[in-house]
């Protein structure tokens, strides 16, 4: 009779742990986001979401975060929503920037992907896939990772 009510109780606790985290977990709809979504996301987080448009119609978010100017481009669009996003930073240095230490960045460094452009400035940029069946919770850490990779490019390059 006991091992009958120790079950019950666990098979009752498990069921309000499951039922307890499925609450905490927002799913991102299976489609992706449109930039109306991404622009709430980040300022929910408390970061600036400013909608640009391109010369060729193209729309992309300005953000802000530790002071630096950073990018939001979204990517795998079917109509306005997107199954990813980029975020993309990049640094005027009026060719001050030493090109042969861009690899070291490259070689050191897991998160966010660093190159030089066709005037030698260095950007730095990470990829989010938003589809299929990602959650706002591993969106918020994707952001926390560009934050602190940024900080570190910033860091590392004495940029600004």
């Amino acid at each position: 009779m006991k091992i009958k009510h120790i079950g019950i109780a666990s098979a009752a606790a498990l069921i309000l742990m499951m039922a307890s985290s499925a609450a905490w977990a927002r799913d991102i709809p299976t489609t992706g986001l449109t930039i109306d979504d991404v622009a709430a996301w980040l300022q929910s987080k408390g970061y600036q979401a400013q909608v640009e448009t391109a010369s060729d119609g193209t729309r992309h978010l300005m953000s802000l975060t530790g002071g630096v100017k950073f990018g939001v481009y979204l990517f795998d669009c079917k109509g306005d929503t997107c199954g990813s996003m980029q975020f993309s930073a990049g640094f005027t240095t009026h060719g001050k920037f030493d090109i042969s230490r861009m690899n070291e960045w490259n070689r050191k460094k897991r998160w966010g992907r660093a190159y030089y452009d066709s005037v030698n400035d260095p950007w730095v940029e990470m990829d989010v896939d938003l589809t299929p069946g990602s959650s706002y919770e591993l969106l918020d850490d994707e952001l926390a990772t560009w934050d602190t990779a940024l900080a570190a490019f910033v860091t590392m390059y004495d940029l600004k």
